[in-house]
């Protein structure tokens, strides 16, 4: 469901109701969001409706996923997983680059609505272009170690009982109910 060349797509509500692929679908959208940011920063011209998405799925959507990760499926999956599972270190990892993520993703943010505010590309500051290109990079590696490790170790700890909670909470906090048939 492609809403224009290139868009960040939106999810379908009844994923919720499959959490696991629920963030494989989100972290599929936050790669969206990477060759979006590449673009701008090569962008040699003005581009309101595209940085207007970058900037408001910077402001709206990714502090949400953040907060699904740290309060929900990493505190889930640090009761469910065996020490051979070595997942602790990671999660560490993963956490700390959140926060490395939060500074840089605003100072991005910050850039990028001064670029609408002003009408100018985003290409055309090399300092904040290195900034975006930066911030992208970085976001595609914490992505692939998502898919690659935590995910597939979710999929073999977590219960029924886990996931359709983790539903639950996903949902809650996007204002939504859960029924017994999904969302």
């Amino acid at each position: 469901m492609t809403t224009r060349n290139g868009a960040i797509e939106p999810i379908p509500p009844e994923l919720i109701a499959d959490p696991l692929n629920f963030f494989f679908a989100e972290h599929y959208r936050h790669r969206q969001l990477c060759r979006a940011i590449d673009e701008l920063a090569a962008a040699t011209f003005f581009d309101a409706e595209r940085i207007s998405e970058v900037v408001d799925f910077l402001r709206f959507e990714a502090p949400v996923h953040i907060i699904d990760e740290e309060e929900d499926l990493f505190p889930l999956l640090r009761r469910r997983c065996l020490p051979e599972d070595e997942l602790e270190g990671i999660l560490g990892e993963l956490s700390a680059e959140h926060k490395a993520d939060g500074v840089l993703g605003k100072r991005v943010r910050t850039y990028l609505e001064a670029c609408l505010e002003k009408r100018l590309a985003p290409g055309a500051d090399l300092l904040r272009r290195g900034d975006l290109t930066a911030f992208a990079a970085q976001e595609r590696r914490h992505l692939a170690l998502e898919n690659a490790i935590v995910l597939p170790i979710a999929r073999l700890r977590l219960s029924p009982e886990d996931l359709c909670g983790l539903s639950r909470r996903l949902a809650a906090r996007r204002g939504r109910v859960l029924t017994e048939a999904g969302a």
